[in-house]
């Protein structure tokens, strides 16, 4: 009798079919890749606003806790007010121009829980538009 091997089992994947296949796909995407037309973009313009943007109200959180407003676009100094005395200016303001944003500006030791009290302050009255103000880090 003949003696017989034993068949070792093969560990390795063969990759060849794989190649096989994805040199077929290339040649396709080559041959078909002319006939594709790109589609033409529309961008859109830019058309001019009928109103400029308004400058936002700028509340001020100082270190001791005390409140300034002021208004950016009017280049106002300022004025300081308490809690109750925001309220009531910031709504005055509103009622003059409802889309003016509010923006909080806080000295980086002002405990963050003071500036959402702030927040909440100002979006409980109806304020649309709250924002933070932040200043860019200098290099």
């Amino acid at each position: 009798m003949i003696p017989r091997r034993a068949r070792k089992a093969v560990n390795q994947i063969n990759v060849v079919p794989y190649i096989d296949v994805m040199l077929v796909l290339l040649v396709i995407f080559m041959v078909t890749a002319p006939f594709i037309n790109p589609t033409q973009v529309e961008l859109p313009s830019i058309g001019k606003s009928a109103a400029a943007p308004v400058a936002p109200l700028e509340v001020v959180i100082r270190v001791d806790g005390s409140l300034l407003l002021r208004d950016r676009g009017a280049n106002e100094s300022g004025e300081v007010v308490t809690d109750s005395g925001l309220v009531a200016a910031v709504r005055a303001r509103q009622k003059t121009s409802p889309k003016q944003p509010v923006v909080i500006s806080a000295d980086k030791n002002v405990r963050y829980d003071v500036v959402m009290q702030v927040m909440d302050k100002l979006q409980s009255i109806g304020v649309a538009r709250v924002g933070l103000l932040v200043k860019p880090a200098q290099p």
